[in-house]
């Protein structure tokens, strides 16, 4: 799937709630159902700088993919992050890169987290975005 697609697919999700109390536990759902972080890449180097609660993410380049991995310590956080790879976990850093996470705003998300989340959320994505960077510049793509 295209990373609009897989936004799309997440919009028609959280279309199905009105309550913001209900999307959150939907957040707090998608978090829990991800699978935990190795321990060996819950380090410092993978820790997020900006965000309030702890969040490691690792990322692994293979055949021109990125795919990540990542953990936080917050349940909500956790279902943020769980969205973010869900939407560019297995694309090529040019996809990562280039793709505009409208989702972020059509689900609302930005509007119903403090300001602190929301800064943890644009790290997220920023880290994200300088893996994507790395990648394609040691690659040379």
């Amino acid at each position: 799937m295209t990373i609009n697609e897989l936004q799309d697919e997440i919009i028609e999700e959280f279309s199905d709630f009105t309550d913001w109390m209900d999307k959150y536990q939907l957040l707090i759902d998608l978090g829990n159902e991800q699978a935990p972080l190795d321990e060996r890449y819950k380090t410092e180097s993978n820790l997020i700088d900006g965000c309030q609660s702890r969040v490691w993410l690792q990322a692994d380049y293979e055949d021109g993919r990125i795919n990540f991995t990542a953990e936080s310590d917050a349940l909500i956080v956790k279902g943020i992050i769980a969205l973010l790879i869900r939407v560019v976990s297995g694309h090529t850093p040019d996809e990562i890169l280039s793709a505009d996470l409208y989702f972020i705003d059509r689900i609302g998300l930005k509007d119903h987290l403090s300001p602190t989340r929301s800064n943890g959320l644009l790290a997220m994505v920023k880290q994200m975005r300088m893996y994507a960077l790395a990648f394609k510049a040691k690659e040379g793509v």
